[in-house]
């Protein structure tokens, strides 16, 4: 459990750093389109939650890379 926050707290790649803010977006985003106080169609509430997902899955393992130089 240690090694994990060990590497959350190492230097981060460039390319994952930028990666990591692109699924950070993404999950915002869908969590601005989920929290509307108007109703939305089905599939753009299904696509909003599959973004939140793929969002917070890319910036989680974007966090953990480690750049090793």
């Amino acid at each position: 459990m240690k090694q994990i926050f060990l590497r959350a707290q190492a230097p981060t790649p460039r390319f994952f750093k930028i990666l990591r803010t692109i699924g950070l977006s993404l999950a915002a985003i869908s969590g601005g389109i989920l929290a509307a106080p108007v109703v939305l169609p089905a599939v753009i509430t299904t696509v909003a939650t599959y973004l939140a997902v793929v969002g917070g899955i890319v910036s989680a393992i974007s966090q953990i890379t480690v750049d090793e130089e």
